[in-house]
């Protein structure tokens, strides 16, 4: 299949784009606020001129629900520190719940995994089942501030559980069972939890994983926690040893007597008070514990879900995440805008690669949402959705968590649909929305994220912060946006905060990806070109990686990076400097993935571990993981690295070859991005 970077595929109709979610809001721009927008370009650019008079605008037409209104917008262009809302008094849950007494009895939650048939949940029961456990959450002293974490599947459970603890404003956080102890532990014990939900294991490929050990093990690291809420999701019917921790049922959390919806009470907080905390891992330390707001969030996630994917109270919603990737919390945006969501728990291709397109046909889905790696996948396997399942629901496809290539949007087209508006969309832990992303008012072109988003100022400059034009370089945000991260939990004068996102530019955003945007507005994003890891979509911090290795005696140092191949695909190599007569042999490989596997988990795992004369570093003692993935990436050598600022640098010269010899085979990115025709 040969297509060019940006060659036209699709347009929608006049009656689609008049149909759509953003023309309804210009229309009533133009009506309530007296501004007349001609076209998308329009309203792009007046959303990030006056971006207080857009999220105002926002605000006002989702009807928020706040005690008074608010004060102020934005008190000032700072970031970081931007204070948006001031004066108001938002809850999340309240939002996504509100649409509760519209249709009681209608579907909400479709939910399947590989331990449950499918099933639905409708909106009273969803409700129901919300209010009895925050209620009994009040009741066992958890109140607003208080952290509640979760080790538990994409099931209806957590959904349940998340919505119970932010509805009582208390702060939500949740790692996916998959989740070696340690990854759990770096995560859950910098936030000193109170109570936390957890399933006895999962299923995944037709395979049994017990967490009981796991959670033993987890528990103990935290001392703070007093409760545990256990679900036997996986039939065991075992529990775990817990010195001094109570344990209670999932069952029993929920027997409480129903609480009606008149009777219940909606924590409404301050604009800027914890909604939850996720994690988007560093390369030195810790990850990094990102606190979002309620006001922020909800804004951005009613922008997203209406002007970005359409949603609509038809439409039904399917992501596959699981539930220690941000794209689980945007999981809600099709029921805050009154449709459906499909949750499924288990493997995307067992027991076949057709799976995910047979799941969302069966529940009509309007929204087929996966990383590009896994439709590039489904495109080299010979899979067909449109000659196996119903894909006539299907309206668009969302792809996101890695770049897209031409190729996978074509595929799409021709696989599944032709009248189909493929959305390539990319943002962050850090946003829990989007940066760049889909509009159903412009043209899709192969390869190409359609426009940056709504109220979103986002630009590409060099090095030296100029501003380029159909040129590569780094991803910035010069404006602040509603759903930035308040602050980092236990960062409390923003210094670490400040050296992740602020050092290149001070008050301009670095994103930490390689980006582009031509003459029309069109916007590629290159992988990242800092050292995070990028494993199929989910951010790994290599200082992970490197907690574990350096507990292996024979390794005396170890250098790893990630990128994205021009395929779609990744290569995450790990390289090690081997200790005095150490040899790099098959049982040290396996010790190596065994403890990275376990102490971590399956996406830590390295492509491929290479044995290196020495790691190179910084003359400030830095690893060179940044110069080494844009070497592997196809980088020039005099473009990737100063031997001026390298304490050793004959260090970096296996490194060279080695991308020489992978640049051989047609394996480098640079190029590629250079040459574009």
């Amino acid at each position: 299949m040969t297509i060019a970077d940006g060659e036209f595929l699709w347009e929608g109709s006049d009656a689609f784009k008049e149909a759509s979610n953003t023309a309804a809001f210009m229309r009533w721009l133009q009506a309530e606020r007296g501004r007349v927008l001609p076209d998308h370009e329009a309203l792009r650019a007046w959303s990030v001129d006056d971006i207080e008079g857009f999220w105002a605008a926002v605000w006002d037409y989702f009807a928020i629900i706040s005690d008074d209104g608010y004060d102020s917008v934005l008190e000032s262009r700072v970031m970081p520190g931007a204070r948006w809302f001031s004066g108001s008094r938002v809850n999340y849950a309240e939002h996504v719940l509100r649409r509760e007494d519209d249709h009681p009895d209608r579907t909400v939650l479709h939910h399947v995994s590989e331990l449950r048939a499918l099933a639905d949940m409708s909106w009273g029961e969803l409700g129901a089942r919300v209010r009895v456990l925050a209620t009994w959450l009040r009741a066992r002293g958890i109140g607003p501030g208080d952290r509640v974490v979760s080790y538990m599947p994409n099931v209806p459970e957590t959904i349940i559980a998340m919505l119970a603890v932010t509805a009582i404003g208390a702060v939500w956080s949740s790692a996916a069972p998959e989740f070696g102890v340690k990854t759990v532990v770096d995560r859950f014990a910098q936030i000193e939890p109170k109570l936390m939900f957890a399933a006895d294991g999962y299923r995944f490929a037709g395979r049994d994983f017990s967490r009981i050990a796991e959670i033993e093990q987890i528990v103990g690291a935290l001392p703070g926690l007093e409760t545990v809420v256990w679900l036997d999701y996986a039939g065991s019917g075992a529990r775990p040893a817990l010195d001094g921790i109570a344990i209670v049922a999932w069952e029993d959390a929920l027997s409480g007597p129903p609480v009606p919806r008149e009777g219940f009470r909606y924590e409404r907080v301050a604009p800027d008070h914890p909604l939850w905390v996720l994690f988007s891992s560093g390369t030195t330390g810790l990850p990094k514990a990102i606190v979002h707001g309620h006001a922020g969030v909800i804004v951005e996630h009613y922008k997203t879900a209406a002007f970005h994917l359409n949603l609509k109270p038809h439409s039904c919603m399917f992501f596959y995440s699981t539930t220690g990737w941000v794209m689980w919390n945007s999981l809600l945006w099709g029921p805050l805008m009154g449709g459906r969501v499909l949750l499924y728990d288990g493997a995307p291709s067992h027991p076949g690669p057709d799976l995910l397109w047979r799941l969302a046909a069966d529940v009509g889905a309007t929204s087929f949402g996966a990383s590009p790696t896994y439709v590039d996948t489904m495109r080299r396997q010979g899979v067909v959705p449109k000659a196996i399942c119903d894909v006539s629901t299907f309206e668009n496809v969302f792809l996101a968590g890695s770049p897209s290539t031409p190729e996978t949007f074509a595929w799409l087209r021709e696989a599944v649909k032709e009248d189909l508006w493929i959305t390539s969309q990319s943002g962050g832990t850090e946003f829990c929305s989007g940066i760049v992303g889909g509009t159903p008012l412009l043209p899709v072109h192969a390869g190409e994220i359609q426009t940056r988003c709504l109220g979103v100022d986002v630009r590409v400059f060099d090095e030296a912060g100029r501003e380029l034009v159909g040129e590569v370089g780094e991803m910035a945000i010069v404006k602040p946006m509603p759903s930035m991260p308040i602050f980092f939990w236990g960062d409390d004068d923003l210094t670490r905060y400040r050296e992740a996102y602020f050092d290149a530019w001070p008050g301009v955003w670095r994103h930490g990806d390689f980006m582009e945007i031509n003459a029309r507005g069109g916007c590629f994003v290159h992988g990242r070109s800092d050292s995070t890891l990028n494993r199929f979509g989910v951010r790994i911090g290599s200082a992970e990686i490197y907690r574990t290795i350096d507990h292996i005696e024979a390794l005396a140092d170890s250098l790893i990076v990630c990128i994205e191949e021009p395929g779609g695909g990744f290569y995450m190599p790990l390289f090690v400097e081997l200790g005095d007569g150490a040899a790099l042999d098959e049982d040290l490989l396996q010790q190596i993935r065994t403890r990275l596997r376990t102490e971590r988990s399956p996406r830590h795992v390295p492509d491929e571990v290479l044995a290196v004369p020495a790691i190179p570093y910084t003359l400030s003692g830095k690893k060179m993981e940044v110069p080494v993935r844009k070497l592997l990436m196809g980088w020039p050598a005099d473009k990737a690295f100063s031997a001026d600022a390298m304490r050793n640098p004959r260090s970096m010269d296996w490194f060279v070859d080695f991308a020489k010899r992978r640049s051989a085979k047609g394996e480098g990115l640079y190029r590629s991005l250079s040459d574009r025709g």
